[in-house]
């Protein structure tokens, strides 16, 4: 429900913009949402790999020009249904983290998974830039190739990071990446947004979304059943190793707060609708 045309509006299909903030029972069903979120353990992914998050928000914080960068990303990017500054950090943040796993795992050196990781974090932060455009993917890449010329990168390191934003749409065909650093990239950015549609759909993205639309409820109601079977569609997309494995755990914990959340609306207020 996080990421891609087909899912931008999954449990509110085509609904009128009728109001600028959002409904009192949307605040009370994100409330209710935020709450279910709460009880339940955090992806098997974070607490396995606290190691990796911790390291690639170190080089986050400490790569100069990825600071830059996320300082410029933070002046010009638009947030669109929750895919603004806060998504692009954690897709960039967990993009760097699932880089680390893999190249661990391949014995790769430390200096060349070090810098795969710094362009990891590139495309991560970059991967929305043209969030409300039309093919917004292909977009993306077409700034990003422009814009990373300022940085200290390599032509074939801003390929790799612009192959990994027009491969990270879900349920859409994907380019072959040049190398295997430049595959590896693509599937880790491509991995790391699909995490957000886990918890991170019902406690962040839907909101943003029916915050800006206020659909009547009855039509998020009525789509609702859809906009599941969307979420339960990525489980089977994970791309990494790493996301193959930990990857549907995170959607499995999405739709556990989902349903339960429409066993809420159900009881407490479809009446209202």
């Amino acid at each position: 429900m996080v990421s891609g045309k087909c899912a931008t509006t999954p449990l509110i299909l085509q609904a009128i913009e009728s109001a600028e903030f959002m409904l009192p029972v949307y605040i009370r069903l994100r409330t209710h949402a935020r709450q279910i979120a709460a009880r339940l353990p955090e992806p098997v992914f974070y607490r396995q790999f606290s190691w990796a998050i911790s390291l690639s928000l170190e080089i986050m914080e400490n790569t100069p020009f990825v600071g830059e960068l996320r300082k410029w990303v933070s002046d010009n990017i638009e947030d669109d249904f929750g895919h603004g500054l806060k998504h692009s950090i954690k897709v960039a943040e967990d993009a760097g983290a699932l880089v680390l796993i893999e190249s661990r795992a391949l014995n790769y050196p430390d200096k060349d998974t070090h810098r795969r990781v710094i362009i990891a974090l590139c495309a991560g932060l970059l991967h929305d830039i043209k969030r409300k455009h039309k093919n917004h993917a292909v977009a993306g890449a077409v700034c990003a190739a422009d814009l990373l010329k300022r940085y200290p990168l390599t032509a074939a390191e801003i390929e790799d990071v612009c192959l990994a934003i027009r491969n990270h749409e879900a349920f859409k065909p994907t380019e072959k990446a040049a190398s295997s650093a430049g595959a590896m990239i693509s599937d880790c950015l491509y991995d790391a947004d699909k995490f957000r549609w886990g918890p991170d759909n019902f406690t962040d993205t839907v909101w943003s979304m029916v915050g800006y639309l206020n659909p009547p409820l009855d039509k998020f109601i009525r789509h609702y059943p859809r906009g599941m079977d969307n979420i339960a569609a990525i489980r089977h997309t994970f791309r990494s190793a790493t996301g193959k494995k930990y990857g549907p755990a995170f959607i499995d914990l999405g739709l556990a707060i989902g349903r339960e959340l429409f066993q809420v609306i159900n009881s407490e207020f479809k009446q209202t609708s």
